[in-house]
């Protein structure tokens, strides 16, 4: 129960929560206290000086206090009303006022609108510039000291929220600044450019460059013109005064408004599923605004989110449906697309039956659009055959799941990882794929003393930072999660109350555990015994333990059982049910989650109802308003399993929305030859893709931004999003595509908005049954399963499991090697994956060139001693060949990677890494295993610049701080607490 407690401010009695900081209790009340260094996410810095208060005589900084029953606060006597406008003096002395040909006059400015509501009379202190620089080195932001008010919101965002620890303020320095690893350029350090500070900054020193010169009628103006005005408004500041300019920029900020569009939208990058505001100005992107009320991000953005939007705007987009005709594209009317594409569709189907036909759908659309992507299947055609990319990355971990917990998502969410005294991190390189969500567990580390512990083959910066980091050899996970679970019974740490209550199967379990000694693991895996038993104590001792996991364990042959043996890990140490606990599979697409919840599935309708349940058949068939014998009980083929199928010529058609197919499955030859095989193919899609190189129709859909819709992210939150801006050209929303396409097939569901679509699912499947679109209003979230009342589910497991007894299962499993492994020839092992700055196929990324001034070019990583073997350099061109072909890469030299383990990132080349992978996959789901491709060296004679340009942040050096080193600052001998004047105060 939150307690309540009654201050007195200004001599009014004030009621509210108690122990809130004291500027947030006012701010309900209606009450402004004027301060600009505090931030509700960032907390108490103490730099700005603005918000001085007298308690009990005494002046205290308003951002120190809480809300506390008697607290009596007065603001309204000399003494601190003095030390509030020295204050601002101050921060105004450091600050050139250029408010009406400024960016930042938008509203948004905190200096500003501090400053207006103060009605300070006159810049007491002349502004004087420093002697630096402009730094624009950044792609994507700018920083301008002379703008620059030293209050140290981006320090803190940055060493405590992003924990990026790059940037810092010397208060000894004679000009203090923010700096960058100690004073490096921007671009030259370890900034991620995630935009943190940027978004956090009060005033205009650090500014997107999407914003210069976009913004107000008087911005767009050359220097050349701007500073002749604003040298004439400072002679003016100094003799009619400041109020009247202030005024003029308070007209210009209202008359900005208009013009500059606030809309929420949803991410649509990774799976952590950040919302934010994106301003625009017509179609312009000014920039994207992270808020506090952000349900999954707050005020955390990364590189791709915050600043990788061109792609919205790109002349590559596609703005007209495409037809092939004589092997080449022509430019088509909506009405003659999609009367071929049903025309073709159904005689497909008439000819040679409904499983002829594969659908896959987006994982990174909008639930909407699944929905529909498996209705038409089912409904329409009469086959199970859809599925979306989830079969490449996550089904094992669902799979997994399912075996053990009943349900296929996380267990919890962002929140209980934060809260988690351990986080164990598996194959996953969070930092770089799920930044969001690594910022948290660093942040959990550096502040709060979480114990992390990272098993990977490769050391990326979650490795560096573990309390304990374990390397094992790739595709041995299993071994080490079963020797644990077996540590846990052997020595008194299973949770044995938990065991006995709520799961089933223990002893079988405990006696499958037999052959997995710590010294087999240590033989099968490569860790050092002690190494084992420091992480099983950790992990046993701990009261709570989140797991997370990704593509390093599911991108096996044997992911399903991996998967699985990190579930039953947790269910041995009783860590499923309670606050900080559970497993949690980091979804890698935006909406991977969203599109298998919502039934793009083989085996499953919306909601997880399997097609073989003649109950929940049934109950779809009612909702749908057909006979249950209209829709097939038989499980289809999954993606992997449809392209096969086509390259043997028994599927016939496939409707792709969305998916770069051609470029994420495995063995590209393959995936080629099964699409000219096809007797009709259709993709959807934003961009003329790899995949859509191969259709016979292209229908232009839109992004994100340019329809309305949910998303499920990686916590089982569902989100709703805004239309941002207008489609482009004739480009149309995915659900208006797919609704009007169902209607050319003689099956008119008259959908007028995404809303009816999520009405109709809530409706049917119970496990979505109180989703609406009024209740995801705003900021406003749900996680699933939702009751119809509209209760959700942030923490599963508490009240039992997802089986029919309520109870878990511990899943006993047998230790199978890799399907492929390297031998004499194919000496080398090749691990893949993404990197922070593009995603997947660089459709959406590839379009913005800060991102490319990142990393321009394609590598292989190579360790230094197998470098030091082959005599390859940095930047030596290197042949990499599997069992099936070949690809050419410059070389990176890192310990990274050891040994006679290459990395390869994902993303780069027409066709990639998935020239070299198999279709050798997990037998349980059929994902690809894409992580064990066994490969051989060719050195080439060819060299060239390091392919990882030198300003890349891998090679940058954070200066790691407690944060806003304020009490340096008070430390000088020329400061002075306000009220009192400062000789030099644009010098603190």
């Amino acid at each position: 129960m939150t307690s309540t407690c009654t201050i007195t401010f200004d001599g009014e009695r004030l009621r509210g929560r108690a122990g809130e900081p004291l500027i947030e209790f006012l701010k309900k009340q209606g009450v402004d206290l004027p301060h600009v260094c505090y931030h509700p996410t960032l907390g108490v810095l103490e730099t700005c000086d603005a918000c001085w208060v007298e308690v009990d005589g005494e002046l205290k900084r308003g951002c120190t206090l809480k809300s506390d029953d008697g607290l009596k606060v007065e603001t309204r006597s000399e003494q601190a009303r003095a030390a509030r406008e020295e204050g601002m003096d101050r921060l105004l002395s450091k600050h050139e006022l250029y408010c009406t040909v400024c960016e930042n006059n938008n509203g948004d400015c905190t200096l500003h609108n501090t400053m207006v509501d103060m009605q300070i009379p006159i810049q007491r202190y002349e502004f004087q510039r420093k002697p630096y620089e402009k730094d624009t080195s950044s792609p994507f932001y700018t920083y301008d000291p002379d703008q620059c008010i030293l209050c140290g919101r981006c320090v803190e965002a940055c060493q405590n929220v992003e924990v990026n620890e790059t940037l810092s303020i010397d208060f000894t320095s004679e000009h203090p600044r923010v700096l960058w690893d100690g004073g490096k350029p921007i671009n030259d350090s370890s900034c991620v450019h995630c935009g943190h500070c940027v978004t956090v900054c009060p005033c205009n020193a650090l500014m997107e460059n999407s914003m210069d010169g976009q913004v107000g009628p008087f911005t767009a103006m050359p220097w050349s013109l701007k500073r002749p005005m604003i040298e004439i408004i400072k002679k003016l500041e100094t003799t009619v005064g400041a109020t009247p300019v202030s005024g003029l920029s308070e007209i210009d900020m209202n008359l900005r408004q208009p013009e500059i569009k606030r809309t929420k939208t949803v991410c649509t990058y990774c799976g952590v599923g950040c919302s934010f505001e994106m301003w625009t100005r017509n179609r312009h992107i000014l920039k994207v605004q992270p808020v506090p009320e952000a349900p999954a991000n707050g005020i955390s953005t990364c590189i791709k989110g915050k600043f990788a939007w061109d792609f919205v705007n790109s002349e590559k987009r596609l703005t007209m449906p495409l037809i092939r005709d004589n092997g080449r594209f022509r430019e088509a009317s909506w009405d003659e697309a999609l009367d071929l594409v049903a025309r073709r569709l159904l005689e497909v189907r008439d000819r040679h039956g409904p499983d002829s036909l594969g659908f896959i759908g987006s994982s990174k659309g909008t639930n909407e659009q699944a929905y529909l992507v498996q209705k038409i299947a089912r409904r329409v055609i009469g086959t199970n055959n859809v599925d979306n990319s989830s079969r490449y990355c996550q089904n094992p971990a669902t799979k997994g799941l399912f075996r053990t917990v009943g349900y296929g998502g996380d267990a919890g969410t962002i929140k209980d990882i934060e809260r988690a005294e351990v986080v164990v991190i598996v194959g996953s390189n969070t930092a770089e794929n799920h930044p969001v969500i690594a910022a948290r567990i660093k942040a959990a580390q550096k502040l709060r003393g979480q114990k992390l512990i990272v098993v990977d083959p490769r050391k990326h910066e979650m490795a560096e930072r573990a309390d304990i980091f374990l390397r094992p050899k790739s595709g041995t996970d299993l071994v080490w999660a079963s020797a644990l679970s077996r540590y846990m019974f052997d020595h008194d740490l299973a949770d044995r109350d938990f065991l006995d209550r709520w799961v089933n199967g223990v002893e079988e379990y405990r006696r499958s555990l037999e052959p997995f000694t710590l010294e087999l693991a240590e033989a099968e895996t490569g860790l050092p015994r002690q190494a084992l038993v420091d992480a099983a104590e950790t992990i046993g001792r701990a009261k709570t333990v989140c797991l997370l996991w990704a593509m390093g364990i599911t991108q096996h042959s044997h992911g399903s059982d991996a998967s699985t043996a990190l579930s039953n890990l947790l269910l041995v140490t009783g860590n499923y049910g309670k606050p900080g606990t559970g497993g949690y599979p980091m979804r890698g697409h935006n909406n991977v989650q969203g599109a298998s919840d919502f039934g793009c599935l083989r085996d499953r309708y919306p909601g997880y109802d399997h097609v073989a349940d003649e109950k929940a058949r049934k109950r779809w068939a009612q909702g749908w308003g057909v006979s249950p014998d209209e829709l097939s009980d038989k499980p289809g083929l999954g993606n992997f399993l449809m392209v096969q199928a086509a390259d043997d010529r028994e599927i016939k058609a496939m409707y792709i929305v969305g998916e770069e197919t051609a470029f994420s499955d495995a063995n590209t030859h393959n995936v080629i030859s099964g699409f000219e095989k096809l007797d009709f193919m259709v993709v959807q899609d934003v961009f003329l893709s790899r995949t859509a190189e191969y259709a016979d129709v292209v229908l232009p859909a839109c992004p994100s931004v340019e329809q309305e819709g949910t998303y499920v992210n990686t916590e089982r939150r569902i989100q709703r999003s805004y239309q941002v801006l207008e489609p482009l050209g004739d480009s149309r929303p995915d659900w208006r595509i797919l609704t009007d396409l169902a209607s050319r097939m003689g099956h008119d569901w008259g959908y007028g908005h995404p809303a009816e679509i999520m009405a109709e699912c809530a409706r049917i499947a119970p496990m979505f049954a109180g989703v609406s679109y009024d209740r995801l209003e705003g900021w406003s979230s749900q996680l699933w399963p939702v009751a119809a009342d509209g209760t959700d589910s942030p923490l599963l497991y508490a009240d039992g499991f997802a089986n029919e007894d309520g109870k878990a299962n511990l899943h006993p499993l047998e230790w199978q090697p890799p399907e492929e492994a390297p031998d004499e020839e194919y000496d080398l092992l090749l691990d893949n994956g993404r990197m922070r700055e593009q995603f997947q196929g660089t459709n959406q990324s590839g379009q913005s060139e800060g991102i490319w001034d990142q990393v321009p070019r394609g590598f292989v990583e190579v360790s230094p001693e197998l470098a030091a073997e082959r005599g390859i350099e940095e930047g030596t061109w290197v042949r990499l060949t599997s069992r099936r072909d070949s690809v050419d890469f410059p070389a990176v030299i890192t310990d990274r990677v050891r040994g006679k383990t290459l990395f390869l990132p994902i993303h780069f080349g027409k066709t990639g890494v998935n020239l070299l992978t198999g279709e050798h996959n997990d037998p349980d789901v059929q994902t690809p295993a894409y992580k064990e491709t066994a490969v051989k060296l060719e050195v080439l004679d060819k060299r060239g610049d390091p392919p990882l340009p030198a300003h890349n942040y891998r090679y940058g050096r954070p200066t790691p701080m407690s944060g806003v080193e304020v009490e340096v600052k008070w430390a000088r001998s020329d400061y002075a607490p306000p009220p009192a004047q400062q000789s030099n105060p644009r010098k603190m």
